[in-house]
């Protein structure tokens, strides 16, 4: 079993990561269980369906009955329907200031019920327990939030967890496009972190197919440089944004395919390359790179469709909403060289020829 702490200027909390964490709730978590007046869970339905029944042993073990409020999987759940649903659902049970809540899903359920937890009666205990690869990000660093239909994440706040209990066993039933999703989120954090790292998964032949044992020790390095960044900067004022590599482009193609209709992962894969392109202009990236990730991309199942689908217009209105943009402008995290990123502000109509840039690279790959 492998374990980190996060460290903050006001809390800490452990993140563990193996096969038997849910046994903690009977041992380094049985405190945190028995000072709840109420437990409560929110869980996805592809996950409940497939693995509930594994933390609901692991709690009755530790003598809790949970009360379930069952979410629709992935980006479904964090709407305002369904946030409101929860928050009346717990007050319906009777649950108050001194509940604990459970998250139990993908990361898109660790965002609604991170958010359920930090507004329901301002605030509340929550743990994340993480069932996909790419809750390996979120679940990490207190962010929550929910959709609207105008932008992604556009309401949420920062609410950190007791603890991170991340059961890797879970992982064995995930489909391709949730590896996929989830081994994006990992690369992205060797891309801003570790040049070496970096260039060994671009050569790793079983990225899209992991191994439990490989992943574990992949993921807890994920994980360490998350850490690391937010212990620095909790609320993303500085070194925190170096987390957006990839996402202010890739959340725009989450929006026009509408949420869902790609995976998150999926769509900052996407977008690294639109933010590699900007790193030839802005830092010593190489063209030769940006073609290499392309053909890695594809080679492992990663779609560049929507590039090739929509309009550069269609895209710009959710880049101009993100959250990183100011004045006109937009923010990208850009990278001087693997493991060295800084943020930048491009103008619009330079964004406008690396997305074109993107698409001829794109279609140059397709042909050969």
């Amino acid at each position: 079993m492998g374990k980190l702490t996060v460290q903050l200027p006001h809390t800490q909390y452990e993140v563990h990561i193996g096969e038997d964490v849910y046994d903690l709730f009977s041992s380094r978590y049985i405190g945190l269980l028995q000072s709840a007046d109420r437990v409560g869970i929110i869980a996805d339905k592809q996950a409940a369906d497939l693995h509930l029944h594994t933390l609901l042993d692991a709690l009755r073990t530790a003598g809790v009955e949970p009360m379930v409020k069952i979410v629709p999987a992935g980006e479904k759940c964090k709407s305002q329907d369904v946030y409101f649903e929860c928050q009346s659902y717990f007050v319906k049970e009777n649950f108050t200031r001194n509940s604990l809540l459970i998250a139990f899903g993908g990361g898109a359920c660790g965002d609604l019920a991170g958010f359920v937890a930090a507004t329901f009666m301002r605030g509340i205990k929550f743990v994340q327990c993480p069932t996909t690869i790419l809750a390996h990000d979120s679940a990490v660093g207190g962010k929550t939030a929910i959709n609207l239909p105008e932008g992604k994440n556009m309401v949420g706040s920062f609410h950190q967890p007791s603890a991170v209990l991340f059961n890797t066993k879970l992982l064995a039933t995930l489909p391709p496009r949730e590896i996929r999703s989830g081994m994006a989120e990992l690369i992205k954090h060797a891309f801003i972190s570790d040049a070496e790292w970096s260039e060994s998964l671009l050569e790793e032949a079983s990225f899209s197919n992991p191994t439990e044992e490989w992943l574990s020790t992949e993921l807890l390095k994920g994980i360490q440089v998350k850490a690391d960044i937010v212990a620095e900067d909790e609320f993303e004022h500085s070194k925190r944004k170096f987390l957006n590599f990839g996402h202010t482009f890739g959340h725009a193609v989450e929006a026009v395919y509408g949420f869902g209709g790609l995976s998150h992962g999926e769509c900052v894969m996407i977008g690294m390359a639109y933010s590699f392109i900007l790193s030839e202009r802005h830092g010593k990236m190489d063209a030769s790179f940006t073609d290499h990730f392309i053909k890695f991309a594809r080679i492992n199942g990663y779609s560049f469709a929507p590039v090739l689908e929509h309009s550069f217009e269609s895209f710009l209105g959710f880049m101009e909403k993100d959250k990183k943009a100011a004045f006109g402008e937009m923010n990208f995290v850009i990278l001087e060289k693997l493991g060295a990123p800084f943020v930048r502000k491009v103008s619009a109509g330079e964004c406008e020829q690396v997305f074109i840039d993107l698409q001829n690279r794109i279609e140059m790959g397709e042909r050969s």
